[in-house]
């Protein structure tokens, strides 16, 4: 399966350009008006790269959710979902599949745009050091638990619920304090935030770049949260392809 999504990818030049395009261009728009800032701020002076460094880390989760989700509706797209599902190909090993395409495209993805951040904005995302495995890990598992919960409605609804893949991940842009500290944020939403695991990652960044500490615990503390998110994505999923499939819907399924 990821050699079948693989060769579609790389045999489709608009696809590779894709890829690269809108991480390139949200990272160059925000690292302009970083540099501005810090010719202008102080506080983004002490801590160069705090923008850049937001937008190469959302664009990580983004990615990672939007590739699942994306190597799915290749199969939708082309009607051949049902085909797949009566042969032995199981459920967990096709979302491994996609979880593996996933990376792939991130990969392919954020190159470009990491090596812009260095030339452009001297700003090098792994000079966060280890810290960074942790940060990428909680997004992407992040990023899987929103995408199979987003599959599986695809699969109940059909192709008129794709527009929710762009959709739901800038659902938590406000609540994650992607580019503001939730200290900000009034209480009750605070205590939303505090809920979900890329907060702890984008506060963790700015904990390293503002005062060059890093807080394990509350990266432990993301992490356990991201398995009961990525339990629960999967059990929805599940149950979504159970429905489809009793329903006789796999081969039907449309806008």
């Amino acid at each position: 399966m990821v050699l079948r999504y693989w060769y579609l990818l790389k045999g489709s030049w608009p696809r590779m350009l894709e890829l690269a395009y809108w991480p390139a261009m949200n990272l160059v728009m925000w690292g302009f008006l970083q540099t501005f800032l810090a010719q202008t701020t102080d506080v983004f002076a002490q801590a160069g790269g705090v923008l850049v460094g937001s937008v190469l880390l959302w664009e990580l989760m983004f990615r990672g959710q939007l590739g699942f989700t994306i190597s799915f509706f290749e199969e939708m797209w082309s009607r051949n979902f049902g085909h797949l599902m009566v042969t032995p190909l199981r459920p967990p090993e096709f979302v491994t599949a996609l979880v593996s395409m996933s990376l792939i495209r991130m990969v392919v993805g954020m190159t470009p745009a990491l090596a812009i951040a260095i030339w452009f904005f001297g700003f090098n995302l792994f000079d966060l050091g280890i810290a960074l495995v942790a940060f990428f890990a909680n997004l992407v598992f992040f990023g899987w638990a929103v995408a199979l919960v987003v599959t599986g409605i695809i699969l109940r609804n059909g192709l008129g619920a794709e527009s929710l893949a762009w959709a739901v991940p800038f659902i938590f842009v406000p609540l994650c304090g992607i580019y503001y500290p939730v200290s900000v944020m009034p209480d009750w939403l605070e205590a939303i935030a505090l809920c979900l695991p890329p907060t702890y990652v984008f506060e963790g960044m700015r904990s390293i770049l503002f005062d060059q500490v890093i807080d394990w615990s509350r990266l432990a503390f993301a992490a356990g949260l991201n398995i009961v998110y990525f339990g629960a994505g999967y059990a929805i999923f599940m149950a979504f392809l159970r429905a489809a499939k009793e329903r006789g819907m796999l081969l039907t399924i449309g806008e």
